[in-house]
């Protein structure tokens, strides 16, 4: 489609021109119909937002010095609104470089100055519309692209989910007996499945964060049984390498937030079995040092004032390490290291999604040679 000749689009690109001077307004909204446009005026900045909460423009062309909330507050409102698209904003301004400066500094796209020259300002409205339509069609395309990384992972989910009953059935002898050779086939056609489906598994949950599809259920957790939970169910995979996993969990006064943390279980349960599997995985000899801990930090302070609770878990292996070149890029996405048993990349990239939305932090301290130590703190 081409943008450069509006009234031959499909659809008028719609203009908010926001100033509190009647006259400036006329005469830009003349100018702005007569290419094709739609124009809808504001006459300050509470109207402006307003407007664009209830149906948001393609562009907002914006005057600086308004009564009531200037321009700079205007756009600084927009830029939080994370729930508006991407709108480009053109500030006029009357002012000196500094103030062209700090609307940028806002978030504001480009600027114009007075008096506007309209072969200028219709120049700069089509460079910005071309933005606008640049960065819609980009967000369409990653869009319809994680919708197809959705479906496929679900359809490929039904039937390895079908296989891998009908594997179990024939490794358990329910279709007619089986040699010990047959046997041994069908125990590793099983465990490929799975495998499988933990894959696609994680795809789709990590699909679902990036989307926003998450939904989350919060309840007090007792962290400490779920960390023993998680050891156990692990303790078989440590035992064949004969590493020890050893618990240090908080039982002091000040771990009241331990026993009672507000998260979502599954998803902690889902956080836990990938950090505490990853340490087992890259370990091949010693040992793996899980701790929990409560503590207050002064430098971050509740509403009264007061040092916000924490809880602090942390993971510690005796495994390889972690080059700085590849912590830098760690929780990214498919980013899977050089290991020879790395995976997919997903799995981090998930610990961080479900660790952010808990309101938490994951980092990680590594050298090679000298093991890894993952820290996560969360919030009470």
């Amino acid at each position: 489609m081409n943008y450069l000749s509006v009234p031959n689009a499909t659809k008028a690109d719609r203009i908010l021109v926001v100033d509190d001077a009647p006259d400036n307004v006329l005469l830009v909204q003349t100018i702005l119909e007569e290419e094709g446009y739609e124009i809808s005026t504001a006459e300050n900045g509470f109207s402006a937002l307003s407007q664009i909460d209830k149906s948001a423009p393609d562009l907002v062309l914006l005057d600086v010095m308004m009564p009531g909330m200037d321009g700079y507050e205007v756009t600084k409102r927009i830029r939080q609104n994370k729930e508006l698209p991407f709108i480009p904003i053109l500030l006029i301004t009357a002012h000196d470089s500094a103030s062209v400066v700090q609307g940028l500094d806002m978030g504001a796209d480009d600027f114009i100055r007075k008096p506007v020259e309209m072969d200028e300002l219709l120049a700069r409205v089509r460079s910005l519309l071309r933005l606008k339509h640049s960065v819609d069609e980009r967000n369409s395309i990653a869009l319809q692209r994680e919708d197809f990384v959705s479906r496929l992972a679900h359809d490929l989910r039904t039937p390895l989910v079908a296989a891998d009953r009908m594997l179990t059935l024939m490794q358990q002898g329910a279709l007619g007996e089986i040699s010990p050779q047959m046997s041994d086939a069908f125990g590793t056609m099983v465990r490929s499945n799975k495998n499988l489906i933990a894959l696609v598994n994680m795809l789709l949950e990590v699909y679902r964060y990036e989307a926003g599809r998450k939904s989350l259920s919060f309840a007090p957790v007792d962290l400490r049984q779920l960390i023993t939970e998680v050891a156990e169910e692990l303790a078989a995979l440590a035992d064949v390498k004969n590493l020890s996993v050893n618990l240090d969990l908080s039982e002091s006064a000040e771990s009241a937030p331990i026993a009672k943390y507000p998260g979502d279980r599954l998803e902690l349960h889902r956080l836990l079995t990938n950090l505490i599997g990853n340490a087992i995985k890259f370990t091949d000899s010693g040992s793996i040092d899980v701790s929990l801990k409560a503590a207050n930090s002064p430098a971050y302070t509740s509403f009264k004032n007061q040092p916000l609770a924490w809880v602090i878990i942390q993971i510690q292996d005796t495994g390889p390490g972690i080059s700085a070149a590849e912590q830098t890029k760690l929780f990214e996405r498919f980013s899977s290291g050089t290991h020879k048993t790395s995976g997919t990349g997903l799995g981090l990239h998930l610990c961080r999604q479900i660790v952010e939305a808990h309101r938490g932090t994951i980092h990680v301290e590594s050298e090679l040679g000298k093991g890894s130590l993952f820290t996560i703190r969360l919030p009470c």
